[in-house]
């Protein structure tokens, strides 16, 4: 018998226990992450329990009508546990949870699957209960991923940048340089994009202070100036790229892609399996930035897509 209760703040340690032991959940899920923004999304994360135990979270929050798998984060969806759940189960826990939104007047549910690349273990029992009932597909994004045990090289171009970045003395490693990154990122999207970065600088040294294993910054440097950097998130088996800039200086002199090689190699050594450069899409996925994709691909990146799903209740 599943039942389909809403999360409490009183919740909160039970919580963070039970996603640290699912086999498709990261930092992300944890609620020293989601609640940082708290005051922008109204949360709605569910819990199903079965015969009285916890066996799978919803990550999630409302607004009007629809309830989504969380707006706030990259990808949410029914996070589980490795043992004794099954398809059968998960069949059970989405039958449950959308009799439950419609009982509590939600008529929508988008749903966003944690990429498989982020699975501990496989984890896709939620794609078939997806289908079950009748999800749309309405957002596809692509991003470029190397696979850590079998590396793709980086093309001829990007070897021969990195080599002379390292002959020219650019340096690289881990930084503590927020300020001076979150400058320069914010001048490059206020320039390119007219826009600025999702975190605040704030929320940045916030969520890194909670989570300095998971959090970290990279930089290139020249003379102690400033080239490039790479906001590094890290939930095994994946390294994805959060953030990454780079001033003309930087680009010119291939600060970025001596960096790129240096975080590659040194992820593959501390046995990641993923190394994921993120998406290259705007407009919900029907922009495609070709430039960039090429850019990530002649670095050994390939294709992985973060899929999002809409249920009409």
């Amino acid at each position: 018998m599943i039942t389909i209760s809403k999360y409490h703040p009183s919740m909160a340690a039970q919580w963070n226990e039970f996603v640290k032991a699912c086999r498709n959940a990261t930092f992300l899920h944890q609620r020293g992450y989601m609640d940082y923004h708290s005051d922008r999304f109204t949360d709605c994360s569910l819990v199903a329990m079965r015969d009285g135990k916890w066996c799978a979270v919803l990550p999630a929050c409302i607004d009007g009508d629809t309830l989504y798998s969380h707006r706030g984060l990259t990808y949410g969806a029914w996070l589980v546990p490795l043992k004794h759940f099954d398809v059968t189960v998960m069949v059970e826990v989405m039958d449950t949870a959308i009799e439950w939104m419609k009982d509590n007047g939600i008529k929508h549910l988008v749903y966003k699957p944690v990429p498989h690349i982020y699975h501990s273990y496989p984890c896709e029992e939620d794609l078939y209960a997806l289908f079950r009932h009748n999800a749309v597909l309405v957002e596809t994004n692509i991003s470029t991923t190397i696979d850590l045990t079998c590396p793709l090289s980086l093309d001829r171009g990007n070897k021969s940048g990195a080599n002379a970045a390292r002959k020219a003395g650019i340096t690289v490693g881990q930084s503590e340089d927020w300020d001076g990154f979150w400058n320069l990122l914010s001048s490059l999207l206020d320039e390119r994009y007219g826009t600025r970065p999702v975190h605040s600088l704030d929320e940045m040294r916030l969520l890194q202070g909670r989570f300095p294993e998971n959090i970290k910054l990279y930089t290139a440097t020249l003379d102690g100036e400033l080239l490039a950097g790479v906001v590094m998130y890290l939930s095994h088996p994946v390294a994805h790229c959060q953030y990454i800039g780079a001033s003309p200086r930087g680009k010119d002199s291939k600060a970025l892609t001596l960096l790129f090689e240096y975080l590659i190699n040194e992820h593959q050594r501390m046995g990641f399996r993923y190394f994921d450069f993120g998406i290259s899409n705007e407009d919900h996925g029907r922009y495609l930035n070709e430039g960039l994709v090429r850019q990530k691909s002649r670095l050994g990146g390939r294709g992985i897509v973060y899929n999002t799903f809409d249920i009409t209740l």
